[in-house]
C-alpha cells in the first residue's frame, strides 16, 4: 500500500491570552502531503541541488531552508543581497514549487473570534486546528486507499509533549466527523513524529516555505488582513491554487478542503 506523510508547519502561537493583539490573533497549521518514495527520490535530491547551487559553502554544514532567514537574507542566505542571484533563486524556487508533486491543506483559526464565540467552553486552538487538518488528511488517505503518518517540527520539550498528546487523543478517540476506526485504519502510527530543524527534513522545509503566504492569503480573502502587496508570496499562492491545494473530489472546490478558516 502506498505510504504518505503530512509535514506540518505552524505560523503564530496557540496562546489565547493575547488573542486581542493583532500580531497574535491568528494561528495556522499548514500540512504538505508527500508520497514517501517521491520525497526520498525526487524532492530531497532536487531541494539539496538548489541549496548547493546557491548557498552551500561547507559540505559539513547542511543548508536548511527557513522562510524568515531567507526573507531577511541572513546566513547562510546572504548571497541573496545580490539582486541578480536573488532573482535567479526566486525563479528556480517557483519552478520547483510548481514541479514538485504534493498537496496542501491549511487551517487558520481566528483565536479572538474563537474565544468570543465559545466564552464558556472552547477547544484548545492548536488541538482544534490539528483535528480539522488531520480529518482532511485521513479522508485523503481513505478515498485513495493509502496509509500514512504525521510529522511536525520540534518546538522543545514541553511543547512537543503537548503536540504528541494532541495527536494521540485524535488517534485514540477520532472526532465527531470521522470515527476512530478510520483514523487507526489509515494512520500507521499512534505516535506523532517530531524532528528538530537541524534534522534537515525536506518535507518540513517545503511546508515552512509556503505556510506564511497561505495564511496571509486566507486572511486577505476573509477580510481579516489589509492586502499589502507581497509579490513573491502571491506567486507561491498562485501555484498552489493552480494544482496543489487539496480539493473536493467531485467539484474541485478548495474552500473548506485545502483552505479552512475557523471558527
Amino acid at each position: 500500500m502506498t505510504l504518505y506523510r503530512i509535514y506540518i508547519d505552524e505560523v503564530g502561537n496557540h496562546d489565547l491570552t493575547h488573542a486581542d493583539n493583532p500580531n497574535q490573533r491568528f494561528l495556522s497549521l499548514t500540512g504538505v502531503i508527500l508520497e514517501s518514495g517521491y520525497t526520498l527520490n525526487i524532492l530531497q535530491l532536487e531541494m539539496n541541488e538548489i541549496k548547493r547551487r546557491f548557498f552551500q559553502r561547507d559540505p559539513d554544514e547542511p543548508v536548511i531552508f527557513h522562510r524568515k532567514e531567507l526573507v531577511n537574507k541572513r546566513s547562510p542566505f546572504q548571497a541573496l543581497w545580490d539582486q541578480g542571484i536573488e532573482q535567479q533563486f526566486n525563479t528556480e524556487l517557483l519552478l520547483a514549487l510548481a514541479r514538485w508533486e504534493y498537496q496542501v491543506i491549511t487551517v487558520v483559526i481566528d483565536k479572538k473570534a474563537h474565544r468570543d464565540q465559545y466564552a464558556v467552553w472552547h477547544h484548545h486552538p492548536y488541538h482544534y486546528c490539528l483535528s480539522v487538518l488531520l480529518e482532511r488528511f485521513v479522508l485523503f488517505l481513505h478515498y485513495n486507499d493509502y496509509q500514512g503518518d504525521v510529522m511536525v517540527e520540534s518546538r522543545g520539550g514541553k511543547e512537543d509533549r503537548k503536540l504528541k498528546d494532541s495527536y494521540n487523543r485524535l488517534y485514540r478517540h477520532g472526532t465527531d466527523h470521522i470515527p476512530v476506526e478510520r483514523w487507526q485504519e489509515r494512520l500507521t502510527s499512534s505516535q506523532l513524529k517530531v524532528k528538530p530543524k537541524s534534522a534537515n527534513v525536506a518535507g518540513l522545509q517545503l511546508a515552512d516555505l509556503i505556510a506564511h503566504p497561505v495564511q496571509r492569503e486566507i486572511l486577505i480573502e476573509n477580510g481579516l488582513l489589509v492586502d499589502k502587496r507581497n509579490i513573491f508570496g502571491d506567486q507561491i499562492c498562485a501555484i498552489l491554487r493552480q494544482s496543489k491545494y487539496y480539493r473536493h473530489r467531485g467539484t474541485g472546490q478548495i474552500e473548506g478542503y485545502g483552505k479552512k478558516l475557523l471558527p
